[in-house]
């Protein structure tokens, strides 16, 4: 199974790593043509401002669009589930991929000194899911074709709709790879790994 994560910032490594121990090859994307051949890519947290801007520079925004659509399946954690929002309530302007229709509230969880961790109870899993959050949005809205997977405090923290999900807290970061190895068998399928319609 080959997948990729975004590799423009963030905590792109760690997702790797994840990935890696459970088995599967993942690609380091920086350019649209490095999305070739994959089941599905993780958009990871970093700042998302700065990753909109990176992206579009790369081409990545319309390129990820086109993969999606294409049939392979996107996650986004923190910056990430910010990226794939279909609106950010108090950043309107910002570019944004627009795939998922939730809209987010830029760190509305707090400044980093406001990092916390919390054991979350997550759909299907036997036991909780110990969740870091770190200068975290919040999930203020969802059309009711999204499914919620896990909440905190009355809010969505995890959330998929069909291929694409996310998760505003930082899986990556907790040693426990479960929710990586979810986005592997629920999300990624073989049949849909992606090639370019130029092909």
């Amino acid at each position: 199974m080959r997948v990729g994560v975004l590799a423009l910032q963030g905590a792109f490594r760690e997702h790797k790593l994840a990935f890696e121990r459970l088995g599967a090859s993942v690609t380091e994307v920086r350019l649209p043509e490095q999305l070739e051949g994959l089941l599905g890519i993780v958009i990871p947290g970093g700042e998302s401002t700065t990753m909109a801007k990176l992206m579009k520079i790369y081409g990545l925004d319309r390129a990820l669009t086109d993969f999606y659509r294409g049939g392979g399946a996107l996650w986004g954690t923190c910056a990430g589930a910010i990226a794939v929002s279909s609106e950010i309530v108090d950043f309107p302007d910002q570019p944004r991929l627009g795939l998922m229709p939730i809209s987010v509230a830029r760190n509305a969880y707090g400044r980093q000194v406001d990092s916390f961790e919390v054991d979350l109870e997550i759909a299907d899993f036997v036991t909780p899911f110990r969740a870091i959050f770190i200068r975290a949005p919040r999930i203020v809205g969802i059309a009711p074709s999204v499914r919620v997977v896990a909440s905190y405090a009355g809010a969505p923290v995890m959330v998929r709709q069909g291929r694409i999900m996310a998760t505003v807290f930082h899986p990556e970061l907790s040693g426990d790879d479960r929710i990586h190895g979810y986005f592997l068998d629920r999300l990624c399928s073989v049949e849909s790994q992606y090639q370019p319609a130029s092909q």
